[in-house]
């Protein structure tokens, strides 16, 4: 007798169709699942053979042949358990074919026949959307996560079937089938009691540069001792950023699910990533076999914050060029490649030298040469592909003790306005302008030219660095509600990329 079902590998963030066929034959009794598993989905025969028979049903003491196609894709996780059983019940006549026909099934098993739930539910469910399946059985703490593409208004409806056992395959095709339906997400709302940038203080220059990181989607880089808000300010940076439309949302989504995190229910907000100085480079911009996100993809849409950037391995960082620069991270295997989404907004701090209090300091201890490779240890080519750069100190006890800042409603307002002046005329963030639509939306007058020209000359800024400088200048524009970029736009523009006190 032979069965066949729909379930699905996660490759990266997204889902691939896998078919997985049962055969049970006469023979010696045996158990074999082929097609590239690795030791989880080989572990899933025992699994499987003991959820079958705490279920209530036979497990059939014959030869069995479990294939998962297609062959040269590698299988991980124990994601298959569920196709697996099902197939199995489906070809020993212990489920009736209409009750697998047009049907997916993801989920891990327990030895007690209950579901678990298994990560990528909503790649599963984009997948299956599109591959014409009509329903999808999961764990039932996977549902919320399989309804989001329908709900979020991007996929096609699928019914999401939420089973507890797996003793209740049966009910699959009767009136007695469990159907889930998750209610549309908010997207980004105001947070009324998180993180306010109302609380950074005596920092203007700082606030500036936030708002205009934001507006533009421009990487930040900020200098200067402990104790000057560095982490403050970045902590509190998705509060104004704009508002997500559903495309971003389910982008966020797919990865939050992909990774093992499952979304907050009833609300999606933008993630923000601060990963240890000690992570690795595939830990940071992802890897393995078969290829994971890392935290670059998981800050896909939001921040990532490198707090002591010149603590982190000179690898790692100069893995971060890659995403930077194109928006994703592609990972090469044999077999395949994968191309993980990094979007994100760049956030790093670092002090001005190891002991943090900076060379100009009566107080700091480093040698010229200590203080020279501790700034070093950030690469030139790194640093060019940040926009802004900002060098700030401790701020007074007057200035701590004056009055709260702008709230960040407030400013989430001017900046969602001139991300949207910037999406109606070229239809993205000012800082992904290629050259030459740099050179059409950003036109500069003679004064303005002049402004740029010797700005170059005295920061001796690279052809990067000046298209970068040319593009937080037509931010800067944005949020004065300007058309032309003018003189003091670019002069701005250029204040961002002092790296040294002034």
């Amino acid at each position: 007798m032979l069965a066949s079902v729909r379930t699905f590998a996660l490759l990266g963030v997204e889902a691939r169709d896998v078919t997985v066929e049962v055969d049970v034959s006469s023979g010696l009794p045996s158990f074999a699942v082929v097609g590239l598993p690795d030791a989880a989905v080989r572990e899933s025969r025992e699994r499987v053979r003991a959820a079958v028979q705490n279920s209530g049903f036979e497990f059939p003491r014959t030869r069995i042949t479990a294939s998962l196609a297609p062959a040269d894709l590698r299988k991980a996780g124990p994601g298959f358990d569920l196709a697996i059983a099902a197939a199995l019940l489906g070809a020993n006549g212990a489920l009736e074919e209409r009750a697998l026909a047009g049907t997916a099934l993801a989920a891990e098993l327990a030895l007690d026949g209950a579901l678990r739930p298994v990560p990528g539910a909503v790649a599963m469910a984009e997948r299956a959307a599109r591959s014409g399946v009509r329903r999808i059985v999961v764990a039932p703490e996977s549902a919320y996560e399989a309804g989001l593409p329908r709900a979020v208004g991007t996929a096609e409806p699928i019914r999401v079937v939420p089973l507890e056992r797996l003793a209740d395959l049966p009910r699959l095709g009767t009136e007695a089938e469990p159907v889930h339906t998750t209610g549309a997400p908010v997207l980004d709302p105001p947070a009324t009691d998180g993180p306010d940038l109302a609380d950074l203080r005596g920092q203007p220059a700082l606030r500036d540069a936030l708002e205009v990181a934001a507006a533009g989607g421009h990487g930040l880089l900020i200098l200067g001792p402990p104790g000057a808000g560095k982490s403050l300010a970045a902590r509190r940076l998705p509060s104004i950023m704009p508002p997500l439309s559903e495309e971003e949302a389910l982008e966020i989504l797919r990865v939050a699910s992909a990774s093992g995190h499952r979304p907050e229910a009833g609300v999606v907000r933008r993630p923000f990533r601060a990963p240890h100085h000690t992570i690795s480079p595939a830990g940071l911009v992802g890897g393995g076999n078969p290829p994971r996100p890392g935290e670059v993809t998981m800050a896909h849409g939001g921040v990532l914050f490198l707090d002591e950037l010149g603590e982190f391995s000179r690898s790692a960082l100069e893995a971060l060029r890659q995403p930077l620069e194109d928006g994703a991270v592609t990972i090469a295997r044999v077999r395949h490649s994968v191309t993980l989404p990094s979007r994100f907004l760049l956030v790093a701090a670092s002090n001005p030298c190891p002991c943090g209090h900076g060379e100009d300091h009566p107080d700091c201890r480093c040698t010229p040469g200590s203080a020279r490779r501790y700034r070093n240890r950030i690469s030139g080519a790194l640093a060019d592909r940040i926009d802004l750069s900002l060098t700030v100190e401790q701020p007074s006890a007057e200035a701590l003790a004056g009055g709260e800042g702008e709230a960040s409603e407030a400013i989430r307002g001017r900046v969602a306005a001139a991300r949207a002046v910037a999406g109606l005329r070229q239809g993205c963030p000012n800082s992904g302008l290629g050259p030459a639509e740099l050179r059409r939306h950003a036109r500069l007058g003679r004064a303005a030219r002049a402004e740029l020209a010797s700005g170059h000359r005295r920061l001796g800024l690279s052809g990067r660095g000046h298209d970068r400088v040319l593009r937080v200048a037509r931010t800067v524009a944005d949020l004065q509600g300007s058309e032309e970029v003018g003189s003091a736009h670019v002069a701005a523009a250029l204040g961002f990329r002092r790296r040294g006190a002034e």
